[in-house]
């Protein structure tokens, strides 16, 4: 399908704060909206936002059409989900595609948005992107961390980086931040980013919104998952053919993963090791991005260039259009 980039943001510009997803905290919430609108722009809801039913942000109905009223909306440039946690699967099918396609806008999230993030794709070839939510990362007690903001704003805003942007950029620029990094097989490859967490890639498997692998570079990471848990979701994507032919992989962070005091447990290292080592592919790991304090932005759809040797990955194209 071809490709789709939404206008870059601009000062002045309204972000729509919509909650397909989990039930808000109001407090990180409200500190959220107050950190967007200091950055220059406004910041436009629909409907009370802190509904809730249950663990969820209000009913599916309601949750589909919100996200489809931001996307209508000529007012707005870009759709903020406010949070991730669970719900974004259930409205899949409710959306109307063909709405997202004839009005681009820049669609931000992580974590459970990474299933909007690959139907979006999948339906329509908007490129998106891969970034903290509001209220994970405007809203924390410090708001953003240095590298999560520079990443951010430097996805999503052209105008600032006029000169550079249509050139592509380092997503890592200093040495020290690559250096945390590992390379699991060596080898640099080139391909449209493509991913988010594993266990949503896992979950629309199988179904029209289901992730493209071939010739791509797929970028997972998670959270709160035993390594017996990572095996079974990799599993799944290499019985799904999906780790056949795909051009590298970078894995993000896998916070809270780890065996713990389980001793008969596999570490999520050999988990690794057991499906990546032998693919032919570069695999770089432990990257900032997922569900830590650092949480890069990573634009979903544009061709990067994964560079395990020497531990960076490189933004090809502009994720965004510039306006005149």
């Amino acid at each position: 399908m071809k490709r789709i980039f939404a206008p870059a943001l601009e000062p002045g510009d309204t972000i729509a704060l919509v909650a397909p997803a989990g039930l808000l905290n109001r407090a990180r919430t409200e500190v959220a909206i107050k950190r967007i609108k200091e950055e220059g722009f406004k910041v436009k809801q629909y409907r009370d936002i802190y509904r809730s039913r249950g663990y969820l942000a209000g009913d599916d109905e309601t949750r589909a059409k919100e996200l489809m009223q931001a996307f209508a909306d000529p007012e707005v440039s870009a759709v903020f989900p406010a949070r991730g946690g669970t719900g974004v699967t259930r409205i899949l099918d409710s959306l109307d595609y063909g709405v997202i396609r004839r009005n681009p806008k820049i669609l931000t999230g992580f974590s459970d948005i990474t299933a909007l993030h690959l139907a979006v794709q999948r339906q329509t070839g908007l490129v998106t992107f891969h970034s903290p939510n509001p209220m994970d990362g405007f809203g924390r007690p410090k708001g953003f961390t240095k590298l999560s903001s520079q990443t951010f704003w430097r996805a999503v805003l052209a105008k600032r980086f006029r000169d550079s942007q249509q050139a592509g950029y380092e997503v890592l620029s200093e040495q020290s931040e690559r250096d945390k990094l590992s390379t699991l097989v060596t080898g640099i490859a080139r391909g449209q980013l493509v991913g988010g967490n594993l266990s949503l890639v896992c979950a629309v498997m199988g179904t029209p919104y289901e992730i493209e692998t071939r010739g791509n570079i797929l970028f997972l990471e998670d959270v709160a998952e035993a390594p017996y848990r990572i095996d079974r979701l990799l599993s799944q994507l290499r019985l799904a053919g999906k780790l056949d032919m795909l051009d590298g992989i970078l894995l993000g962070k896998f916070s809270r993963c780890d065996a713990g005091t389980d001793e008969e447990s596999l570490s999520l290292a050999e988990v690794f090791d057991d499906y990546f080592a032998d693919l032919g592919v570069p695999v770089l790991q432990n990257f900032p991005a997922g569900h830590s304090s650092d949480n890069v932005t990573l634009p979903l759809g544009v061709e990067v260039e994964l560079d395990a040797d020497h531990r960076q990955l490189t933004i090809l194209e502009s994720p965004v259009t510039l306006r005149r």
